[in-house]
Formats: C-alpha cells, structure tokens, sequence
C-alpha cells in the first residue's frame, strides 16, 4: 500500500470510529460482553442480524462503546500496516499432498456453543470449585483432548479473530482467522465494514474441510437450531461443501419440527438433537461416507436457555443449569451414537466455537487462569505421536487434525495456519507463543484481502445506500 493510500485508509477509519464511537459509553457494552475487542464489535455492527435473539443489537446501539476499552487507537494503526506473516505461516490446502485411508471415515462435528474448559472444576483444570460438565470432563479424560500425561482437560486458544461463533467455525474447519477487511471503499456507505450478507462468496478463494470431503464424495449436512443466514454461516457451507443446510426455516418447512415450533433462537438442543439422530440414521444408511456438523445453542449468552430437560441443580443460576444440561445431552448424544452399526468408522470432535461472552459468569475465575474451548477428539483413526506430551493450540490447529482423526495422512502435518496435534509438529502457538502471534494476526492482511475477494460494485453500492 502506498504512503498516501495507508494514509486515506488511517483517517477514513478514524472518521469511521469518531462518528460511531465518541460520545459513547463502555459500560452497557462491558456488563454485555466483558471480554470485547473491536474486531468483534466490527463484525456484529455490520453482519446480517437475522438469527440474533434478545435485543442484542439493539441494545448495544442505545449505548456505545469507549476507545480505549475497545482498543481503537491500535486497531486502526494495525489495519494501516500489511502483516505477511498469514501468508508467510500459511500451507495452502490446495497445494498440499492428502492421502485418505481406503475406506473412508466419517465425521460428526460437534460446535458446542460457548462451551469452555473453564466450567469445569479445579482438579479437573477448570475455574470452579463446582464441575459444571461433569459428563464432558469425563469424555475428554477418556478420549484425546490433547493433555497428555497431566489429568487437567485442555483444549484450544482463542484469538480475537476467531472469537465469535461464524469466526470459530470458520478457524476449525479452515485455519484461518476472521479478518474483515478494511478500505477506503468500504467506508463510503456510513462506515459499513463487512460486505458478507451482500456477496455471492464466503472467502472464495480458500481451500476449506467442506471443500476436501466434498472432493472426497462425502454427504455433507450441518444443523443449527437458528437461522442459516446469520453471520454469513450458510453462505460459508454452501459455497464450501454443498452442504446441506437444516437450519431452523428449512427443519420447519420439511416439518422437522412441529408446525409453529419456536424457543430460544428457533429451537433448541433438546430438539437439535433428535433431528440430528434422524439424519445420522439416514447419512449412515446411504452406504456413502458422510460429514455431519451441528451448532448447539442452549448455552449462548445471556444465561443461556433453561429447556425441558434442565434441572436446578445450582439453584437460580440459569446459565450454570444450562451448561450442565448441555453437558449432559451432549454426552447422551455422544453415546447414542457409540451404539450405532456406523460408529466404529466414525470420529466425533466436540470443540466449543469460542469461549463464553456471558456477562458475569466467569467473574469468580482467577483472573491469571488461562480460559480455553473445551475440545476433545472421539474414535480417532491415530494417536498422538508423543502420548505423554500437553499441547498448547488454538482453535485454528483443529483443521488438520481433524483430518488426521479421520485417517488422513497430511504432508507437512500442517493446513491453513492449524498443525496436526497428532503429529510431532510443533503449533505456531508452542513455537512463538500465544501473545505474539495475537499481535501478528491483528495486523492488516493483504493475503486474507486476496483469500476474500469482496467485491465492492457500483450496483452493489446503489443497493445499500
């Protein structure tokens, strides 16, 4: 970028953020989302808003947000400058040799909704002195979560770009962060800084799981209890895969659900998942290797939802009975489909999208405890190189290791900016740490502009004025 083009940018952005920004407050938006940084905050301004429940929105446009809470001044000097360091750490899926075993494995894809190590108790690692997840602390500890010979549960980092739910399942499933993109151009509709709802192509240009089991002549299906369209999650899984798309609309349609059916977001996982066990009944019937993904919702932000299964076990703490119900279901789940003919060919992951944005549950946590998704890999095809070793990873390592889990030898034993957790490789987390490489990813990325391709028309511009 040239000198004057860095600087038309810097104060398009900085007239952007004063008009959106000064003169308001922080405090709506802290007691909303403690741990809010401006990426996300960018993000939720701009993306479609179908699918979001609770007057989120508009909550948060009655208030504001400060500048130094959020981060501004060195979030605009980081868009100015071009990182290469994505590219530079990037092994293109489409360059990279694959071989998958013979018979192919299939996969069910687990996005547990806010779910953290956290919820767990201290001897297990976590942040409490009550085991909110008993049945999932369980399930990592007998199953690869990665901890090696310690008996703490681990699981994956969160980078601010990853930290949301369509920017976690787009870090799993691809290796790479969110970054929204950042142009004079995109400044001239009143400050509108992501163009998703508006595109034909959700990162067109990048080689994704969806893509490679597509390529593989898997059935790829993925069930939400919400809207498709929000955040831009049907556009990703359609362009990527084919997916078959049982969103909230398309379960009510087919009737699915009953006629009328709605709670929380559209449904909720007490019914995600008695779709989910139809489906697998019929992908696994069909003799062709298939890809299942869900997205649970019970245990989103704020407090979650209290369905029919939930107990009181912690008293008028909703949000705690929420995540011990999904606790619970998720394992019942889990062990449903351990007794079905197609499991012994079949890897389950649960990984949580990103860690919680609940206003005040986690303030008990030490405030030095270092919170992580939960994530554990069920009926791998391997097993880890070095049994005994802890890995330290973000969520972005889960794309090629869930690959691997699958049986799939991987050149290089790295994808997208994810390594193998399997393999003897070390993450970009182990070799430069979790801070610095935060720091690198908030940098301007010309690579991840090109990976995008927003297309910015006139006929485009006409249309959102």
């Amino acid at each position: 970028m040239t000198t004057a083009g860095i600087i038309g940018t810097g104060f398009a952005i900085l007239l952007f953020v004063l008009a959106v920004f000064l003169g308001l407050t922080s405090r709506w938006a802290y007691k909303t989302w403690p741990k809010l940084n401006i990426e996300e905050t960018i993000y939720h301004l701009t993306a479609p808003i179908e699918g979001t429940g609770g007057g989120i929105i508009e909550g948060f446009l009655l208030c504001g947000i400060a500048w130094n809470r959020l981060g501004v001044g060195t979030f605009i000097r980081n868009q100015t400058t071009d990182d290469p360091f994505i590219e530079e750490n990037y092994a293109d899926p489409a360059k990279t040799a694959m071989e998958f075993p013979e018979k192919k494995r299939n996969l069910v894809y687990i996005f547990l909704e806010s779910m953290e190590n956290t919820f767990t108790d201290f001897e297990h690692g976590g942040g409490f002195e009550n085991n909110y997840i008993p049945e999932l602390t369980e399930l990592a500890q007998e199953n690869e979560d990665f901890s090696g010979s310690e008996e703490n549960l681990n699981g994956g980092l969160v980078f601010n770009e990853t930290s949301y739910t369509i920017a976690g399942m787009l870090a799993q499933s691809s290796g790479l962060p969110l970054k929204v993109t950042l142009d004079s151009a995109f400044l001239t509709n009143k400050g509108r800084f992501n163009w998703m709802d508006t595109q034909e192509h959700f990162y067109q240009n990048a080689t994704v799981l969806g893509d490679i089991l597509e390529d593989q002549g898997y059935q790829q299906e993925i069930i939400m209890g919400s809207d498709g369209a929000f955040g831009g999650r049907e556009l990703y899984y359609t362009e990527h895969g084919h997916f078959g798309i049982l969103d909230y609309y398309y379960c009510l349609d087919k009737g699915l659900i009953p006629e009328g059916y709605y709670h929380f977001w559209g449904f909720e996982d007490l019914m995600l998942f008695q779709v989910a066990k139809a489906r697998l009944q019929e992908l696994s019937a069909s003799g062709q290797p298939f890809n299942l993904t869900m997205l649970t919702v019970d245990t989103h932000f704020e407090d979650g939802y209290k369905c029919d299964l939930c107990r009181d076990d912690f008293g008028d703490d909703q949000y705690a009975n929420a995540i011990a119900c999904s606790s619970r279901q998720v394992a019942e789940l889990v062990h449903w489909i351990q007794e079905q003919d197609f499991y012994e060919n079949t890897t389950i992951i649960l990984c949580g999208d990103h860690t919680t944005m609940d206003t005040d549950f986690c303030n008990p946590v030490d405030p030095a405890y270092t919170r992580k998704t939960y994530c554990t890999v069920i009926n791998p095809a391997v097993e880890p190189a070095d049994p005994g070793r802890r890995r330290e990873y973000s969520t972005l390592d889960l794309f090629p290791t869930t690959l691997a889990a699958m049986g799939v030898t991987i050149e290089g034993d790295r994808l997208g900016l994810g390594t193998n957790l399997f393999s003897g490789q070390d993450t970009l987390v182990e070799q430069l740490g979790f801070e610095e490489m935060q720091e690198r990813l908030s940098h301007k990325s010309d690579f991840m502009d090109k990976l995008a391709n927003i297309q910015v028309t006139e006929e485009l511009m006409d249309q959102v004025q």
